[in-house]
């Protein structure tokens, strides 16, 4: 194998790897902003009540 072909080799194996960690980084960045506003969400959402709540009384003379 000659010197170009190598160094193209390099080359074109080192932009896949950039590539890839960029599509990764854009990922990671998505899922980060879909968690912050799903903690956003569940901050402002209001507890459900509880099932049982009221439904009972217990007296004991």
């Amino acid at each position: 194998m000659d010197i170009a072909a190598l160094s193209i080799m390099m080359s074109q194996s080192q932009l896949a790897q950039n590539v890839s960690i960029a599509v990764a980084d854009l990922a990671m960045e998505q899922q980060q902003a879909n968690m912050k506003q799903m903690t956003e969400l569940l901050t402002q959402a209001t507890p459900a009540p509880h099932p049982t709540l009221g439904k009972t009384i217990d007296i004991s003379i």
